[in-house]
């Protein structure tokens, strides 16, 4: 468990990095080019939504081919997702890069955020290839179990973004002054390097994982089997990530202070869970490849674990977030609008932490072992018939406003958890079918 979640600890810190380093930087040119990029990277969320439904499905099928001790059969697994993601990515790139003010309209963006943000909207969603590839590729290096290539190739590539970042957006040196664009630029160039340094690795062999020539031949099989998982899977995601888009139009009418706190806060709320989602990554790939060696004991004793390690992280985390909150937001914000929203998300969504280490952990679980089906429907009624309809009532039609947001955010959780654990308990996903053998 250790040495799957460390480096996937790490490797989750790097992902939201990205997003952090935009964020802390952009935050200097004003309210309008924070809420920009809490916008966009809202609508990022299709994509990542996507990304992660692939990479649950090619995690799953390689984890259970090298438990059976299977590589050959692994790799072609990866490469048939791979092609997949691009194929994605091509028609939804062209698509964000066309409609971007639209979007951003579709959002709830005023007309300011609209001139300021659309070149950092297009570039963002142009650069989609990049996100979709990274998510696949370290999906499969994890399902393999060697989460230390993934670790390495985001820490390569967030360097290049911090560097990127202050250079493109003020223009230093020789570098253009692009604005809240900029930090565009760099997140996609950063990303786009981290991707070359993905498939150098697969074709060289040098991790657990080798791509031959053999295996770039279509496989019709291989690929309806991983379509088959990620048909499900993505949905699932979708549900999860387009609550967070949702939650975000609720919060629009309330101008861009809240937006902005709301970005912020958010940006620290993810980036500091993400060594709890290591764990619970590393938590399906140990189902997964025990499973695949029929060890279903082994399985369930995985999860359990990794809940009780997630439940004293998150404990602690949250704990800090209540005392801490206003230090760890100055750092983003100087503003007393957006900081006061951005100190508001972290405390009330902290209340939650506690049950979200075991509901993060369990949905991974059920992913890992292949019941890609049971999650989606756990996430469709949590997120979208509790969470958006209650946080929309606590918001608008209470004196809560923004606040009620967070608390739906916080009993959403406290109901995952729940729901996920008797579930679980049952142990239908114990049975759930092993992927096709090319």
């Amino acid at each position: 468990m250790l040495l799957l979640a460390v480096p996937m600890v790490v490797e989750m810190m790097m992902e939201s990095l990205f997003a952090v380093t935009d964020a802390f930087f952009v935050a200097k040119l004003g309210a309008d080019a924070v809420a920009t990029v809490g916008l966009s990277e809202s609508l990022l969320t299709i994509v990542y939504t996507v990304a992660m439904g692939l990479s649950i499905a090619v995690t799953s099928t390689v984890a259970r081919h090298v438990g059976a001790g299977d590589r050959d059969a692994a790799a072609r697994a990866a490469v048939q997702g791979i092609v997949a993601g691009l194929a994605i990515a091509i028609v939804l790139s062209a698509l964000g890069i066309a409609y971007a003010p639209e979007l951003l309209r579709l959002m709830g963006a005023s007309e300011a955020v609209i001139r300021t943000g659309t070149g950092f909207t297009r570039v963002l969603l142009g650069g989609e290839a990049t996100v979709i590839l990274l998510f696949l590729i370290n999906a499969a290096f994890r399902g393999a179990g060697d989460a230390a290539v993934a670790m390495r190739v985001l820490i390569v590539s967030n360097v290049l973004n911090i560097v990127l970042d202050p250079l493109l957006i003020f223009g230093i040196g020789p570098f253009p002054e692009l604005g809240v664009t900029g930090a565009a630029v760099a997140t996609t160039t950063g990303r786009g390097v981290g991707v070359l340094l993905q498939l150098w690795v697969l074709l060289r062999g040098a991790g657990r994982l080798r791509v031959r020539r053999a295996h770039l031949v279509p496989d019709g099989a291989v690929l309806r089997a991983l379509l088959a998982l990620a048909g499900p899977a993505t949905l699932q995601v979708f549900i999860g990530t387009a609550s967070w888009i949702g939650l975000t139009r609720v919060l629009a009418p309330f101008g861009s202070a809240a937006l902005a706190g709301y970005t912020i806060g958010i940006r620290i709320v993810i980036f500091a869970i993400l060594p709890a989602v290591g764990v619970a990554n590393a938590a399906a790939t140990m189902v997964g490849q025990a499973l695949g060696a029929r060890k279903p004991e082994r399985a369930e004793q995985a999860a359990w674990l990794a809940c009780r390690y997630n439940l004293a992280f998150l404990g602690v985390l949250g704990l800090v977030f209540v005392l801490a909150a206003r230090p760890l937001v100055a750092v983003f914000t100087r503003d007393d609008a957006v900081a006061s929203v951005a100190v508001d998300t972290l405390r009330i969504i902290a209340a939650g932490f506690p049950f979200y280490a075991f509901g993060m952990v369990l949905t991974e679980a059920f992913n890992g072992a292949g019941d890609t089906l049971t999650p989606t429907l756990i996430n469709l009624g949590v997120f979208w018939l509790f969470e958006i309809p209650f946080a929309w009532v606590l918001a608008v039609r209470t004196p809560l406003g923004p606040r009620g947001v967070f608390l739906a955010i916080t009993l959403a959780f406290s109901t995952l958890a729940v729901v996920s654990a008797l579930l679980f308990r049952r142990g239908g996903w114990k049975r759930a079918p092993g992927p096709a053998h090319p």
